[in-house]
């Protein structure tokens, strides 16, 4: 798995959804209160959403140093479409 495939998958919403549904569901197995599955989801998706941001920004600003306009709707930068 490169990189890319990582930050990809760390900057995607359904899959800390998928992370934030699995615990929770295993906290409630486990006999933890439906409230208590609430908190812990609520709180993994906003770590989530710390991790997107800062990686998001990591990508902005090393793109920047780099000198290449990065273009986050295709991923292609705009030296590729010269």
């Amino acid at each position: 798995m490169s990189r890319e495939d990582i930050i990809r998958k760390l900057t995607s919403r359904k899959f800390w959804l998928a992370v934030a549904s699995f615990v929770a569901l295993v906290a409630v197995a486990c006999g933890a209160t439906e409230e208590a599955a609430t908190q812990i989801t609520a709180l993994i998706m906003a770590g989530a959403t710390v991790v997107g941001y800062i990686l998001g920004e990591g990508l902005v600003d090393a793109a920047r140093i780099g000198g290449e306009q990065y273009d986050f709707v295709d991923g292609d930068t705009e030296e590729d479409d010269l």
